[in-house]
């Protein structure tokens, strides 16, 4: 096998061990889930995943980050697109709950199991999330200067109502349901912006 070839199985392989730490650590939690559980989920022995990763904790970086960097790349979509405060607040919310959707274990070992990050690592995912934060924030306080919401919404109250609503869906959410992710996102955003609007 050529070197190109070996590093592209060996780049393969880590990312089916952190599809599937997403998906334990999602149906399990972080601490319930042991490097017997990875290995089996992968056909590999416990011995054999540290070819792949050093800890399992680099699992839980890869798979809260890989969250992190999806959430942060719809977000910035949003805020930087064209249109009125309330048409970007409606893509960011409708961008959230779509990558909280398509990517549900991911999505909710990002949003619950982060925590359980060393210092560092969780530091690293920390500046991520307030980026996020940020991104909401301006679009919210953009509408206000502008005179498109209300110019007594608390900004504060209105990120967490948006963040608490596009967050919680991964524990409401079911495939077979009546409603596809863009529609959810779109319901939210017009509850939450008609709430906004001057």
């Amino acid at each position: 096998m050529s070197k190109m070839a070996e590093i592209e199985t060996r780049g393969g392989r880590r990312a089916e061990l952190v599809a599937a730490a997403a998906r334990l650590f999602s149906e399990r939690g972080y601490h319930g889930t042991s490097m017997r559980d990875l290995g089996n989920a992968l056909g590999l022995l416990r011995g054999s995943l540290y070819a792949h990763i050093g800890a399992k904790e680099e699992l839980l970086f890869d798979v809260v980050d890989e969250g992190a960097e999806r959430f942060l790349a719809r977000a910035e979509e949003a805020a930087a697109g064209p249109g009125p405060a309330a048409e970007r607040l409606e893509r960011f919310l409708v961008g959230h709950v779509e990558t909280a959707i398509e990517h549900l274990d991911a999505a909710t070992v990002f949003l619950n199991e982060w925590r359980y990050l060393s210092a560092e690592p969780r530091a690293v995912i920390q500046a991520k999330r307030d980026r996020y934060e940020t991104l909401l924030r301006d679009i919210i306080e953009a509408g206000k200067a502008s005179g498109e919401f209300r110019a007594g919404a608390d900004i504060r109250f209105a990120v967490l109502l948006v963040l608490s609503a596009g967050n919680w869906v991964y524990e409401w959410y079911r495939p077979d349901g009546d409603l596809g992710p863009a529609e959810i996102g779109e319901r939210f955003a017009d509850l939450i912006v008609g709430g906004l609007r001057a």
